[in-house]
């Protein structure tokens, strides 16, 4: 393995000194780019170019062609968990992801593996060695999963959805059968997480899309606890470096407290978050990344420049800040104001960082 020409990502996430803040953005290999959208038309589908090695490399390099991005993350969806344990994943034009057997009942959950990473999920673990050796060094690759919860959603559910009655159904009448799926989901995704990287990826990202639609009680149960399980099931050092873990819930600003206990080094933030106001909650105890609107992207480069000053400064002096956006990057984003962005917080961070390297 290569030697890391650019560790910032890496430091700030442990909240080590950097000489400026780095940045990031979710969703940043995707259909704002128009050349995505043609590696995606050449792949034929959006599941078939998660399948192939070479064309996730491709779609994961493209944005650090474009910016001076300091982290790559893995081009795969967080639906290939659940998919790999058999429950007919596709997409239907327009709609969203679906599932052909949905996960309702004892027997379904009872059926329901842990896959083998390398086997049933072969294709993504390719990814991350194609992506490694292509990176050369350049920036540090972050690998990801969907949570227990949210995957679970889209398991019981069977798909998207707007009022998630199935899976809340299942959580207030049958809360020991949810559990039990959740309890699986958390061991399939913490063998996927290590494959990883053992793969090689150098920081780690759970994403808790759907956290957020939870009452403050069955949060910490259903959702931060089978984080936790995860976290504590994780290696976290690789190559002589410790593997830095992200962990994002949507919507989860008011439980920062209780996120910051699980033992991840570092928690995302979405833009309804002051986050100035969240490190002054979660003191040292994690780096926090985030959290710019996305629909700031909309606006002029002035705009941008002084929506990014100002997320910079409310975090204000010293380690421990990932800039990122609040969450994914729209599809009718301007590529030319996702650089403006990544500009603007390269030229306007330094100030607040005492130490350079």
């Amino acid at each position: 393995m290569s030697t890391l020409k650019n560790d910032r990502l890496l430091r700030a996430l442990l909240r080590q000194p950097v000489d400026v803040t780095p940045v990031w953005m979710m969703r940043q290999a995707g259909r704002y780019l128009p050349e995505y959208r043609a590696t995606r038309e050449k792949a034929g589908s959006f599941m078939d170019l998660c399948r192939n090695p070479e064309l996730a490399c491709e779609v994961t390099l493209q944005p650090l062609e474009r910016f001076p991005l300091d982290a790559a993350i893995l081009f795969s969806d967080i639906l290939t968990v659940p998919d790999a344990m058999g429950l007919g994943l596709y997409f239907a034009e327009g709609e969203g992801p679906h599932f052909e057997r949905p996960v309702r009942s004892e027997a379904d959950v009872a059926r329901l593996p842990v896959p083998d990473p390398e086997q049933e999920l072969g294709y993504v673990m390719d990814a991350v060695r194609t992506i490694r050796a292509a990176l050369a060094g350049r920036v540090p690759l972050i690998g990801f999963s969907g949570s227990p919860w949210t995957l679970a959603t889209y398991m019981v559910e069977g798909g998207t959805s707007k009022d998630f009655r199935q899976v809340k159904g299942m959580m207030y009448d049958r809360p020991e059968l949810l559990h039990r799926l959740l309890d699986t989901t958390a061991r399939a995704v913490t063998a996927y997480l290590n494959a990883q990287v053992a793969a090689g990826a150098q920081a780690l990202m759970v994403f808790d899309t759907w956290g957020g639609v939870l009452s403050p009680a069955a949060y910490r149960a259903f959702s931060l606890a089978y984080m936790r399980q995860i976290v504590e099931g994780l290696t976290r050092e690789a190559e002589g470096r410790t593997v830095p873990v992200i962990l994002f819930t949507k919507n989860g600003g008011q439980w920062l407290e209780d996120m910051a206990a699980a033992g991840a080094d570092a928690l995302g933030l979405d833009w309804t978050t002051d986050i100035g106001q969240a490190r002054a909650r979660v003191g040292d105890r994690v780096a926090l990344q985030g959290n710019l609107d996305p629909a700031v992207l909309y606006a002029s480069p002035a705009t941008i420049e002084r929506e990014v000053g100002a997320v910079l400064a409310s975090f204000g002096a010293g380690s421990g800040h990932v800039f990122n956006l609040g969450h994914g990057i729209h599809p009718q984003i301007d590529p030319e104001h996702a650089a403006a962005m990544v500009e603007a917080v390269h030229r306007l961070s330094p100030g607040f960082h005492a130490t350079s390297d």
